[in-house]
């Protein structure tokens, strides 16, 4: 697996519609009986777009976030963006962003508070059109993620960003579900990374299996979809282009937390695309990367050599 681009690093641009202030309680990491309370707090910024630009940043990409940022949680997010090195490309988001308090001291992860970010205005929205079409343009892909919930940017929003920006000549992943993966594939967006549940959501007749999962996969190509990749958990992913589909196998690894592969395997297949690799061995390095990060505690962290030793275990294999 050979960069085929030389010099700087890939510019990644990521669309980042809802970024997330993220507070978990753990179990302290020593006791020192000074609290009857006493837990480990921790904050990170968060939200399926930050997770995704974190993990394309680990693997050396140069990475721009494009988002809506506001009030007391969007400063927070913020700097602790600026900490981590990112280019943030704000626009003024009136009633700020949203966030999850998580308590992890129990077997499962508790959601100990929940504040969903609002609708974004028409003028924020215009806001964001803007500034993510112009960094788009200065970047070898850009990367479109969703917004949690769903509500706060239309699904028209991202096909006309989809769409302009591949007529502009940048190439572009999404990670979209829904109605926006559906507006995705319309603008005959290059690559769309979905999950087997949200296969599931878009009525295409697709159960779980890998023939009805492909044969959907055929259906999103043929509406306009450059290529789909399905992954599916601890299943192989699929690979799914006009002419051929591809089974995608990793080693078995035991999770930590099997959140956020998906997330860092739109990473590396969009990490892979700016460096110039060709569409499987962009979606190897993804598979990786995926793979990998249900190891870690952390969404969205990740070795870049690590991933990058990882990627050449990944088999790729033609079955159709």
């Amino acid at each position: 697996m050979t960069d085929t681009r030389s010099g700087a690093a890939p510019r990644l641009s990521v669309l980042v519609p809802t970024p997330l202030l993220i507070t978990e309680i753990t179990e302290p990491a020593a006791y020192r009986n000074r609290s009857a309370h006493e837990s480990d707090v921790h904050m990170h910024p968060g939200g399926q777009g930050l997770w995704v630009a974190r993990m394309a940043g680990s693997l050396g990409a140069d990475v721009s976030v494009n988002g809506p940022f506001g009030g007391e949680l969007g400063t927070l997010i913020r700097s602790m963006l600026d900490g981590l090195g990112m280019q943030v490309n704000a626009v003024r988001y009136g009633y700020g962003n949203g966030g999850y308090v998580y308590d992890l001291r129990g077997e499962d992860r508790e959601t100990v508070a929940h504040m969903p970010p609002p609708e974004l205005s028409r003028h924020e929205l215009d806001d964001l059109y803007g500034t993510a079409f112009v960094d788009a343009l200065a970047s070898d892909v850009l990367t479109v993620t969703g917004a949690e919930p769903g509500d706060v940017v239309p699904a028209s929003f991202f096909g006309r960003l989809i769409r302009d920006t591949r007529d502009a000549g940048t190439t572009v992943v999404a990670d979209l579900s829904g109605a926006p993966a559906l507006a995705a594939v319309a603008a005959h967006v290059d690559v769309l990374k979905i999950s087997h549940e949200e296969v599931r959501d878009l009525d295409l007749g697709s159960d779980d299996t890998p023939e009805s999962l492909v044969d959907a996969g055929r259906a999103l190509v043929e509406r306009g979809a450059g290529a789909v990749v399905v992954s599916r958990a601890k299943d192989p992913a699929l690979l799914v282009e006009q002419d051929s589909v591809r089974e995608v196998c990793a080693p078995s690894i035991t999770p930590l937390d099997h959140r956020g592969a998906g997330d860092s395997m739109t990473a590396g297949i969009s990490v892979g695309l700016a460096r110039g690799l060709d569409l499987v061995d962009a979606v190897a390095l993804g598979a990786s990367a995926g793979a990998l990060n249900v190891a870690r505690r952390g969404l969205g962290t990740g070795n870049r050599t690590t991933v990058e030793k990882f990627a050449r275990q990944i088999t790729v294999r033609r079955i159709s």
